[in-house]
């Protein structure tokens, strides 16, 4: 029989490390003297000791410390949790250095001021094209979409001052808030779905998006972008809500008589909506128009099927405030996409 000295001095273990696995059932001694307490071992436990000290230094949980030295008489099972465990460690570390890149990157975000974005190359897309037609044209006043980042999303908005369309996507934030105005020219590098994810890095000297295996560079416009949330105040309680079928409508307007209107030496189709009796929409001639302007709601007619486009098919809800108020178009139970047109005044 040796003693816990002994023992501790030919295994490695500490001899607190002996009593604390004696009290945990992992190696329990021998015998113990009644009297004294003290501990004493058998020689083939110092084998199961040597074995302990071994798989505590490669951090082994105790349960599973236990295990093996119940196992040692049956090598093969303790080399197979042996490995076991060698793998878990090895994931591990491959998790660890993961993160490790992830607060070196985060940073170097801050450093530069940079925000760093990270979603599906999909939602970017479709989140882009519910917004993109609002866009001023590159010669118009705001050629661009705003990217606004949040708690855990993406605003994105465009508007031409006769129209806005506002899309909010889930995303990963990392660095400072972010609100930049990045040009069409870029905004449509990025409108083709792609499989994967999208990242973003947002600077005011610099833009950056790695989509689909390729990247794209640019500068955000200087520019302040209108305070687009008044827009959203003034139409939190909208008089009147219709839903319909956006491709029935549709076909509605393209089929239906158009008015004719000049702004600022520009001409453009009007669509003219209204209600019926039942509270369905339905197109309006001019001269209803004119007779009765308070009972409809008159938009550019181009602007308006681009909208129901960017909409998407099946089911959209109108929302209409008379003749001087926007007129905006939602998807049924979902705010985090819309568009608001600026009416025509007859």
């Amino acid at each position: 029989m040796r003693g816990i000295g002994e023992v501790a001095r030919a295994s490695g273990l500490s001899v607190s490390a002996l009593r604390f696995y004696d009290g945990a059932g992992v190696l329990v001694p021998a015998e113990v003297d009644p009297a004294t307490g003290y501990r004493r071992y058998a020689d083939d436990q110092v084998r199961a000791a040597r074995l302990i000290a071994g798989l505590r230094r490669v951090g082994l949980p105790v349960p599973e410390i236990a295990q093996a030295v119940r196992d040692l008489g049956d090598p093969e099972a303790v080399r197979r949790r042996l490995d076991h465990h060698r793998q878990r460690l090895e994931d591990g570390l491959v998790d660890a250095k993961r993160e490790l890149l992830r607060i070196h990157a985060l940073l170097d975000l801050e450093e530069k001021l940079m925000t760093r974005i990270t979603l599906p190359a999909a939602a970017l897309a479709a989140s882009l094209n519910a917004v993109r037609f609002a866009a001023a044209d590159p010669a118009g006043l705001l050629p661009g979409v705003l990217f606004e980042t949040g708690a855990g999303e993406l605003t994105l908005v465009a508007t031409d001052r006769f129209r806005m369309a506002l899309a909010t996507v889930p995303v990963d934030v990392e660095g400072p808030p972010a609100r930049l105005t990045l040009p069409v020219a870029f905004v449509d590098e990025l409108l083709t779905p792609a499989t994967g994810p999208a990242v973003l890095d947002l600077a005011p000297e610099a833009i950056r998006a790695e989509v689909g295996g390729r990247v794209v560079d640019g500068k955000p416009l200087p520019v302040d972008f209108p305070d687009f949330r008044r827009v959203l105040v003034e139409r939190a309680k909208p008089s009147s809500r219709v839903t319909v079928d956006a491709t029935s409508l549709r076909e509605m307007v393209a089929a239906a008589p158009v008015a004719r209107r000049e702004h600022e030496g520009f001409s453009y189709d009007v669509a003219i909506l209204g209600l019926d009796q039942a509270g369905s929409v339905r197109v309006a001639a001019e001269s209803e128009w004119v007779q009765a302007a308070e009972r409809h709601v008159a938009v550019n007619r181009e602007f308006f099927l681009e909208a129901l486009d960017a909409g998407g098919p099946g089911q959209l809800v109108l929302e209409l405030d008379g003749p001087i108020h926007p007129l905006a178009l939602r998807l049924p139970g979902d705010d985090s996409r819309f568009s608001i047109l600026m009416p025509v005044r007859n």
